[in-house]
């Protein structure tokens, strides 16, 4: 998992270039709460721009059209913001993403990340979500329990898991200069 560093390009992939991020815009119940998501990976980008264009056109969001977009950004740091980093998905990021996706769990976890600008950690995609749906249903026993979470996170497959960067405060996206964009095809 890269750590956020003085320069680092980062990247948001959408259905539209987003060239001033706007946390009202962003939504809710995602892995590390509401804030504006990046990846050091631009093929992560890239597959993200893809299902986000098909879910706004499935949506009815956006007229049909056969590309997304990645957005570039650059990084400066800044000392006084406050990060939170889950060098790996083990138990305790594993809560975070449940307690922020569904807001009944975990809430004393959640509580104690409000007060970070960033969160950054492994990503819990698409093709994580079945496990993490079984999670919540029980199957591997009760949530939060060591039985339930040891078997959750083995089932991830955490060294698969691409990093991402939850920029969550107005404070922590004036870390990010805006460089470009490009549309990817579909």
């Amino acid at each position: 998992m890269p750590e956020l560093k003085n320069g680092m390009r980062l990247y948001h992939g959408s259905y539209c270039e987003v060239a001033e991020p706007d946390l009202s815009r962003c939504a809710q119940f995602k892995d590390f709460g509401q804030g504006f998501y990046l990846t050091s990976s631009l093929e992560q980008a890239k597959s993200f721009a893809k299902l986000s264009t098909s879910k706004a056109i499935g949506r009815k969001l956006i007229q049909p059209q056969r590309f997304g977009v990645v957005s570039t950004f650059a990084y400066e740091a800044n000392t006084e913001l406050s990060i939170k980093d889950f060098p790996t998905a083990g138990i305790e990021w594993l809560h975070c993403v449940i307690g922020h996706r569904k807001n009944i769990y975990f809430l004393d976890a959640v509580h104690k990340l409000k007060s970070y600008d960033i969160i950054s950690g492994k990503i819990a995609n698409d093709d994580t979500n079945a496990t993490i749906v079984t999670y919540l249903d029980g199957l591997y026993g009760v949530i939060g329990s060591e039985r339930a979470d040891t078997i959750c996170i083995s089932l991830l497959l955490p060294e698969r898991l691409q990093d991402q960067f939850c920029f969550r405060t107005v404070r922590a996206l004036s870390t990010l200069t805006f460089e470009g964009s490009k549309q990817v095809w579909l």
